[in-house]
């Protein structure tokens, strides 16, 4: 959003430096989905309208739809115009980060960025954000920021930085082929899962013993 121009090098969006660009009209282009989501004291519906308060209640409801939270706010006894925020019903982090998605689809970017978004919901949630950002990824330029190989393994290209440098680069299937941080981390999740399944195996065999 240029609130730091790069020291070194340039940064292009469709093949021209983003200095050509107006900053307001640059800045519609890109939609930012942050690790916290803040929520204002107002209804579903207000805050996923944030950014396109004119905004017609069917294309709140679609986005709601592909965001994988419609049927979670229509289950709600006022719905879209259920109040939150500190005055508001308490919502889950994955249900904020659903309304959040939510909210930056309705504006239509054509560059979106994922900030850890998926870092403080459990396993369950983090399918369902991931499920959503699929969909929501589909014909644009995605920047996903994760500590979570989960949440980046399905991209073009992955970028692995140590010590804040740049220390892999390639796709998926590339990465866990050669050796580096990316496949000591792939591996590590790979033994540790693979001693959970062995427990939850002996808990079922202790437990029909019982």
């Amino acid at each position: 959003s240029r609130f730091y121009d790069p020291i070194k090098g340039e940064i292009l969006i469709d093949s021209k430096n983003i200095k050509q660009y107006k900053l307001k009209k640059m800045r519609r282009q890109i939609g930012l989905v942050l690790q916290e989501t803040y929520l204002f004291n107002a209804t579903i519906k207000e805050n996923i309208a944030f950014g396109k308060p004119d905004s017609e209640d069917q294309e709140i409801i679609e986005v709601s739809k592909i965001a994988n939270i419609h049927e979670f706010i229509s289950g709600l006894p006022d719905a879209y115009d259920t109040k939150v925020g500190d005055r508001g019903i308490t919502l889950s982090g994955g249900q904020k980060q659903r309304i959040s998605i939510a909210r930056t689809l309705l504006t239509d970017p054509s560059i979106l960025v994922f900030d850890d978004s998926t870092a403080s919901v459990d396993a369950e949630t983090e399918a369902q954000i991931q499920e959503a950002l699929n969909i929501l990824s589909e014909g644009r330029t995605t920047i996903i920021i994760s500590q979570r190989i989960s949440s980046v393994h399905y991209a073009d290209r992955i970028l692995v930085f140590d010590a804040g440098k740049i220390v892999q680069d390639g796709s998926h299937s590339e990465l866990i082929n050669s050796k580096g941080l990316y496949q000591q981390i792939y591996q590590t999740l790979e033994q540790s899962y693979g001693e959970t399944d062995q427990h939850s195996q002996k808990d079922t065999i202790h437990g029909g013993n019982d």
